[in-house]
């Protein structure tokens, strides 16, 4: 009677997802090493495939240094709207099984499939079918874990990748966690690894009995937090179509930004893009933020309230580029390497005028053809002149 009501929730991650989906499109790719991302001077790998990876490279490497470890590395620019799609497809196997679905990005997501069971057999069955029918209709291979709770879900995708189906009931919470590096616990990012081991705790079960005064100093108030994440302890439900809390768009420059008209440029072609999400989204916002890192990596934010809000990118455009002005007021001689601008306090474009015709209000004729330009031709079918000025 107890495992009837304990929870049953899948943690779904995609293998290599980009590289993979490079490799499907193009077979001759097979076999070969295979990185995803920025081809430029500060370009950032997006995906590394499997062959790649056993050189040493990884997702958020620098570039340089992959091509460094594996100058015959293929490198590829990503396809973002072609991975969107196929994620739809794997997205709508999810579906097929729960209602509780949490994304996490394009090829990741939490599954609930606690009341699944008694359509679809039990949890490890659902996994097989969500395996077996993402490559059926992808061709595509996913690591899918399987336990009591998102944190363990989560640890145990990513023990037997690629391709991989594990499985950690209650029962064997303790012992399967018991030996595991510290490094598998998600979020605890490579500088706090560094200092945990640096302390002694190389486990996850040296991490969980170890005392208050050896973690405080590590952690501060999140000590017994991290004590019972070490332990598999975890109440958090799935939380299926998860609000936007904020949308934002950003880019590195291959070469530091000096000249403040090139600056303004790049910032319209990025409120563009946030203010165009908003829009696919019928989202309207409250506030936009800009966001610079000089040349030496210091990283400012500005941001102010837009009244009323708004999904226009003139509007949108207008404010980041008054918030980067007032920046450069003050650091006027400062050379830019990142510029971003971010939209948030969002609500749903039909609050924009509850008294509008029609359930939804009709974006700006410019927008409006922007966004149908786009939807047709791509994100780069159409850009500012302002950008091609040398």
């Amino acid at each position: 009677m107890v495992a009837a009501r304990e929870r049953a929730i899948l943690h779904v991650d995609m293998d290599a997802f980009y590289a993979s989906v490079e490799e499907r499109d193009d077979p001759s790719l097979k076999g070969r090493p295979v990185i995803v991302g920025g081809t430029g001077a500060r370009g950032v790998v997006a995906a590394a495939n499997y062959v790649v990876r056993r050189f040493g490279v990884h997702s958020a490497m620098p570039m340089s240094r992959a091509l460094a470890l594996c100058p015959q590395a293929v490198c590829l620019t990503p396809r973002m709207a072609h991975y969107k799609d196929v994620s739809r497809e794997v997205f709508a196997v999810f579906h097929e099984v729960t209602p509780l679905v949490e994304g996490l990005s394009l090829d990741e997501a939490f599954l609930d499939v606690t009341a699944s069971r008694a359509l679809h057999g039990d949890e490890v069955a659902i996994a097989r079918w969500i395996k077996s029918t993402i490559r059926e209709r992808t061709q595509l291979a996913a690591s899918v874990g399987v336990a009591p709770n998102k944190l363990v879900a989560k640890i145990a995708s990513d023990l037997e990748k690629p391709d991989g189906l594990t499985v950690i009931p209650a029962a064997a919470l303790p012992a399967r966690l018991e030996a595991l590096s510290i490094r598998r616990l998600p979020g605890l990012g490579r500088k706090k690894g560094d200092e945990v081991e640096r302390a002694g705790l190389a486990t996850l079960g040296e991490l969980r009995r170890a005392p208050d005064a050896l973690l405080r100093p590590l952690f501060g108030r999140d000590a017994q937090r991290v004590r019972e994440r070490a332990a598999g302890i975890d109440d958090r439900p799935v939380l299926a179509e998860r609000e936007d809390l904020s949308i934002s768009a950003e880019e590195t420059f291959d070469t530091d930004l000096a000249d403040p008209a090139r600056m303004e440029a790049e910032l319209l072609a990025l409120a563009d893009r946030a203010s165009g999400r908003l829009r696919a989204k019928q989202l309207a916002a409250g506030c936009v933020a800009v966001k610079v890192r000089r040349a030496d990596f210091a990283t400012f934010t500005r941001q102010q309230q837009l009244e009323p809000a708004t999904q226009d990118s003139r509007v949108i455009g207008r404010a980041a580029c008054d918030l980067l002005r007032r920046w450069r007021g003050e650091q006027p001689r400062a050379r830019v390497r990142l510029l971003g601008v971010g939209v948030s306090d969002l609500a749903p474009a039909t609050q924009l005028d509850l008294f509008a015709p029609g359930s939804v209000p009709q974006p700006a004729p410019l927008d409006a053809t922007v966004d149908a330009i786009r939807r047709r031709f791509g994100a780069a079918g159409l850009t500012r002149a302002s950008r091609l000025r040398k």
